[in-house]
């Protein structure tokens, strides 16, 4: 026979008080309780091994402490990628300082390759208090209408909204970060260095063409930019050739290995004769004997922050907060930059 689970009632009447008192001692509000009253309400649960149901305490505070956490793109691919994966890890850590559920949404209509927050899927995020969102994929119109409905949440990357949308995000500082790459570049005596990245207006492409440009300028030299989209690795190879290229910064990290090896292909090795460096780490790990110049994006902190910023604004939707936070990178001056032949 299954023992009967014991109640708040129970517990009220072995403390001589009423259920409404448990209660305010349960949720920590004190100031209309005695020391000794709380201290019966306690010794009550203690002998009666009373356990608070979770659920019931979340509704009656208005919130059921369950955090959405919604990808544009698969966050566990079948490739082995795991770009995604250090960004779980520091959202997972914050939500358990903070004792609230996660919810990973993945039944959302897929049109080209990429999820839809709309529809059903914008309805599914009503069962949270808020959701952290990830992804490159976003459509922009259905984060102005979540804006617009008041629904909390925080984007992982900077993100900027036609309009005078204000989207709360936590970022990484690419502009600065690229600027410290290239200026190593400067130190070591490159004068001609070109930038290697898709022609794109996201925010995290066009950071780096920023810093890039920024760094390039203010040491009096001629950027040169290059869509990495339209080329192979040997046609940039051909390029740095062609423009009495020294140096490279490539925006995705993933490219580096395969100009490596075009450019051995045409007599030149790394970093001897063209130095470079990644602007970051690739989506696809990449095996590799060099340890690359470049920077790390802090992607476990920006997911510790992200849902840090969530429960902000969650909690308290009026008060004033940094909604934009940005975190700077970790440049690592790494082999692949050294000063260029004579």
């Amino acid at each position: 026979m299954t023992a009967r689970r014991v109640t708040q009632a129970d517990v009220a009447r072995m403390a001589g008080v009423s259920q409404a008192t448990v209660s305010l001692v349960l949720n920590g509000d004190l100031a209309r309780i005695g020391e000794a009253t709380r201290q019966r309400v306690l010794d009550a649960i203690g002998r009666t091994g009373y356990s608070a149901n979770p659920v019931a305490q979340r509704l009656a505070k208005g919130r059921n402490q369950i955090v959405g956490v919604f990808t544009y793109e698969p966050v566990f691919p079948r490739g082995g990628a795991d770009f995604y994966h250090p960004f779980l890890v520091g959202i997972e850590a914050e939500a358990e300082r903070w004792g609230c559920d996660l919810l990973l949404f993945t039944s959302a209509t897929v049109e080209n390759g990429r999820r839809r927050l709309s529809g059903k899927a914008r309805a599914h995020l009503g069962i949270t208090d808020g959701c952290v969102l990830l992804g490159r994929a976003e459509d922009k119109n259905e984060l102005v209408a979540l804006i617009n409905d008041g629904f909390p949440f925080v984007f992982v990357g900077r993100r900027e909204l036609p309009g005078t949308a204000d989207l709360p995000y936590v970022g990484a500082d690419y502009t600065r970060a690229t600027e410290d790459v290239v200026r190593i570049f400067l130190e070591q005596g490159h004068e001609r260095v070109g930038f290697v990245g898709e022609r794109s207006d996201r925010e995290s492409v066009a950071d780096r063409v920023a810093g890039y440009r920024t760094a390039m300028r203010e040491a009096g030299l001629r950027p040169m930019s290059f869509d990495a989209d339209e080329l192979t690795p040997a046609e940039i190879v051909d390029l740095v050739v062609d423009n009495h290229l020294t140096g490279l910064v490539l925006a995705e990290g993933h490219r580096a290995e395969g100009i490596r090896v075009a450019a051995a292909e045409r007599g030149l090795t790394v970093p001897a004769d063209l130095s470079i460096a990644n602007l970051g780490q690739p989506e696809v790990p990449v095996d590799s004997d060099l340890t690359w110049t470049g920077f790390h994006i802090p992607r476990e902190e920006m997911g510790e922050q992200a849902l840090a910023l969530l429960i902000d604004l969650i909690d308290d939707p009026g008060r004033q907060t940094d909604r934009h936070r940005m975190l700077p990178c970790a440049v690592t001056r790494g082999e692949t930059v050294v000063a260029p032949k004579k």
